[in-house]
């Protein structure tokens, strides 16, 4: 068992007081935005709650929906938890790439409440408001990184469902945008949507045959 707040103590030694992890939800789908989450924990919150309350807390891709639905209420509901999201959308992002506006989001969310310094899920980021240290996996290794992934996927999660309502012949509610069979199938049959990203391959393969 990883002691999750290794990364959280060295940081917090170290003089940072307002230490954010950092994380995001969405790089790979065809459709739909791509979400960035900060959190920043209390220390002495984050220390004493850790086992009776967050002992569960990982990787939001290693959770239950209903966990991590639980979890995001928590999150929110604890004064001694501060949250920044950042959500960029498809048309910006085939206007920039999709790393580009991951770092985008990651920087939005740090910003929002205004982060000293932050771990981040993955590979270093350009454009942080702040410093920041990159972990490879980080989002089972840090409590920050763990909170902010499940933030950042819920939230587009439930974004996904709204744009379910709006384009019902997608399904995307089940795959999120994701490119599944059905979700494919549905761009064959359907053609793109405004939510989706056209510069993707499959989207922008499909676009080029509707223009034969």
């Amino acid at each position: 068992m990883p002691d999750v707040l290794l990364y959280e103590n060295e940081a917090w030694a170290s003089g940072f007081l307002r230490l954010a992890g950092i994380d995001e939800a969405g790089r790979g789908p065809l459709a739909g935005p791509v979400v960035a989450a900060a959190v920043i924990f209390d220390p002495d919150y984050i220390r004493s709650e850790l086992e009776p309350t967050y002992s569960q807390l990982t990787d939001s891709k290693a959770m239950t929906e209903k966990k991590r639905d639980e979890y995001f209420d928590l999150l929110n509901a604890s004064a001694a938890v501060q949250i920044g999201v950042g959500i960029i959308r498809a048309e910006e992002i085939d206007q920039i790439n999709i790393l580009k506006a991951t770092h985008k989001a990651m920087g939005l969310a740090a910003a929002q409440i205004k982060a000293d310094f932050a771990l981040v899920d993955g590979l270093p980021v350009k454009g942080l408001p702040c410093e920041h240290k990159a972990i490879v996996k980080g989002d089972a290794l840090s409590i920050s990184i763990s909170a902010a992934s499940i933030i950042a996927k819920v939230t587009r999660d439930r974004m996904m469902v709204a744009l379910d309502e709006k384009y019902p012949e997608y399904g995307f509610a089940g795959h999120k945008g994701y490119g599944t069979k059905q979700h494919l199938e549905a761009l064959r049959k359907y053609g793109a949507t405004p939510v989706h990203r056209q510069s993707f391959r499959p989207v922008a393969e499909l676009n080029q045959l509707d223009l034969l």
